[in-house]
């Protein structure tokens, strides 16, 4: 079977993930059959998925009808010979493994035998559940995140039985649907995700038990040094401390660690009632039941505690499942990034952190708690007696050559010769440009010009976003004359677009506004898959600043353009790539690397050359063919002149590769 053949597509159960699933399948034109007990269960959900595609086509993010898109979902009380001709099954029932025995001993007597049998489980054992079929060969886990619609996530988990066709059909039905999902190679409880924060949340725990830390420091440091869109304790409350205890209860039943208590602090808080948002207190203290906002923690809180300490029980995790060979090293990273919403893979954390110093942390933390789960797994002990520490030797989970990394208050330059990144280093605000950042961008390219061990520059974000444009809470004091005096951002963006060196941007998420004009200054605009592009400047009263009215055009037409600006609608990777507006489209768990060797096999070539040809594309596409061509054969007949073409003649007459000085 292959995802081509699936047709029709059966989900069962139309509560929270239920009827986000259902949706999802509808808006990628299957046929879907909702089933759930009860016909109010069924109509519930329905006008709650009605809600959704009216806010996503408001949106401009789905292309048909909200109507259209809805006649392809039948609903179905109970389970009958009505779906006996769906192709894929997604079970999304209550988290209780006699109920899901019973749907999958049901399913497998009603649906064809070619027919795959998911779950939407996220912590029951796959194999199990595919106990209760003839079919275990084509049962597989396919958990979503919260909300589907939303989350660009989905793990894909093999049972002890699941064939590999059934797991890869499985992973490219995911993609149909616009996801980006992980193969998880064995039934573990928990998946990835889920493994990876609850190693997050025990040292947290430690951490404030033992009276190295409070609540809010964690907070700090999680929010300040590490980039997290939420603290510990505050995502524990904005999901429910009840949530966090009744997950902690049931450790020793899935078999997840054996040693680990439940942590008292959550305990207390679940005795005393105190749940979170949903009670108006938890940790934190909101306004009333079900009001979140976000609490104010004091940036000094961050220097009291060593991030690492937060982050060393995640990575032994993450280097136990890839040692065990349960996931790669990539997907890993990658589910992390999009299921938690953190700016980098936990392996990208541990080489910047330093592997010798996540060891070191453990240690501290086993020393404090007792717990064996502390214990440095032998990837990490192998990798320190190696010397492969991490960035500051130039090789950890990743390898990176001799590198050097410098933090602004807004960017992290880190040179790796002949390449440079500028990493626009707002996550928290989704790298939106302020004063600041664009003053620091300004003087990082002036720098970074001057420097002969640079020859590509590649500027990109940290976190889920390139830029989401301006900081738009800075508009609220200007008036009109101050706005025209603001030729900051304008001039960065010129000085972009006619730099001496070539410059890549790597859209690894949203590029709204003028992040998005930005990017369309630099020579070369890669995109994550995952990425959505737009000016939406127009909802809120203005138009693109930064000569979005003028590239925009020049890349993708007129019309497109006027579409885009006026409509104030993102537009996918895929649409933009089609539109000529990205020039090359990469997978997200391979981003950095394939934007690295894009701009490495830029970076042999000569940099007169290079220069040369930019500004005869860039000066020449602004004036008349024949002034064009003049300023093309001026430029040409110069190059003659450089020691780099008498290096190029002599190496391509030789069949060698040419070592180009910029001479």
């Amino acid at each position: 079977m292959k995802v081509e053949d699936i047709k029709k597509i059966l989900v069962v159960g139309a509560g929270t993930m239920g009827h986000g699933i259902a949706e999802i399948a509808a808006i990628s034109g299957y046929k879907v059959y909702l089933s759930d007990i009860s016909q109010d269960i069924l109509n519930n959900a329905l006008e709650r998925i009605r809600w959704s595609l009216s806010k996503l086509q408001e949106r401009g993010q789905i292309k048909e009808s909200v109507d259209t898109i809805m006649s392809r979902i039948t609903t179905i009380v109970g389970l009958d010979k009505t779906v006996s001709d769906a192709d894929f099954s997604i079970e999304a029932s209550t988290e209780r493994m006699d109920i899901k025995r019973q749907v999958f001993s049901k399913l497998d007597e009603l649906l064809p035998s070619h027919a795959i049998l998911a779950t939407n489980t996220s912590s029951l054992p796959i194999t199990k559940i595919a106990e209760a079929t003839k079919r275990p060969d084509k049962v597989v886990g396919m958990h979503f995140f919260n909300p589907p619609v939303l989350m660009q996530l989905v793990e894909v988990m093999k049972g002890d039985k699941t064939s590999d066709e059934t797991a890869k059909v499985t992973y490219d039905l995911a993609k149909k649907f616009g996801k980006q999902p992980i193969m998880i190679n064995k039934d573990v409880p928990g998946y990835v995700v889920n493994r990876i924060l609850g190693q997050i949340n025990v040292a947290s725990c430690v951490l404030v038990e033992k009276k190295v830390a409070d609540y809010r420091e964690v907070d700090a440091v999680a929010r300040y040094k590490l980039g997290f869109p939420m603290g510990v304790y505050e995502l524990i409350d904005y999901t429910g401390v009840d949530v966090a205890y009744y997950v902690s209860k049931s450790r020793e039943e899935l078999g997840i660690r054996d040693d680990i208590p439940i942590c008292s602090l959550i305990e207390q808080k679940f005795k005393n009632n105190e749940l979170g948002v949903k009670t108006g207190k938890g940790f934190y203290t909101y306004p009333a039941p079900g009001k979140y906002v976000k609490p104010e923690l004091p940036k000094e809180l961050a220097d009291k505690l060593n991030p690492v300490l937060i982050l060393a029980g995640a990575v032994n995790e993450a280097a136990r499942l890839l040692r065990e060979g349960i996931a790669s090293r990539d997907d890993i990273d990658l589910g992390v990034r999009l299921g938690l919403g953190l700016p980098k893979g936990i392996f990208q954390y541990a080489d910047e952190l330093g592997i010798d110093n996540v060891i070191k942390a453990l240690e501290d933390l086993k020393a404090l708690s007792g717990y064996s789960v502390f214990s440095p797994d032998p990837l990490l002990t192998q990798m320190v007696g190696e010397n492969k520490l991490g960035i500051k030797t130039g090789s950890g989970f990743y390898t990176y050559g001799k590198v050097e990394e410098k933090k602004l208050n807004t960017l992290i330059i880190r040179i790796e010769p002949p390449l440079a990144w500028i990493i626009l280093n707002r996550p928290e605000r989704l790298n939106a440009l302020n004063p600041e950042l664009v003053s620091e961008l300004d003087k990082s390219l002036d720098e970074l010009e001057g420097r002969s061990d640079v020859r590509v520059v590649i500027i990109t974000g940290n976190g889920r976003a390139f830029s989401a444009g301006a900081d738009v809470s800075s508009f609220i004091t200007l008036r009109p004359i101050d706005v025209i005096r603001l030729r900051t951002l304008r001039n960065v963006v010129n000085k972009i677009a006619l730099y001496t060196k070539p410059i890549i941007a790597g859209i690894n998420g949203f590029a709204l506004g003028g992040g998005l004009e930005l990017a369309m200054a630099c020579d070369i605009r890669i995109a994550s898959e995952v990425a959505q592009l737009g000016q939406p400047e127009i909802n809120i009263g203005v138009i693109p600043g930064a000569g979005g009215t003028q590239r925009l055009p020049r890349l993708v037409g007129k019309g497109k353009a006027k579409l885009m600006i006026y409509t104030g609608d993102m537009v996918s990777a895929d649409d933009a790539y089609k539109m000529g507006l990205v020039d090359l489209i990469v997978p997200a768990n391979r981003f950095e690397e394939e934007v690295r060797r894009v701009a490495l096999k830029i970076a042999e070539k000569s940099p007169i050359s290079l220069l040369a040809a930019k500004l005869a594309i860039e000066l020449g596409y602004e004036s008349n063919i024949w002034t064009g061509q003049t300023l093309e054969s001026t430029l040409f007949g110069l190059l003659f002149t450089t020691k780099d073409v008498e290096e190029g003649v002599k190496a391509f007459l030789e069949k060698r590769k040419p070592q180009f000085k910029g001479e």
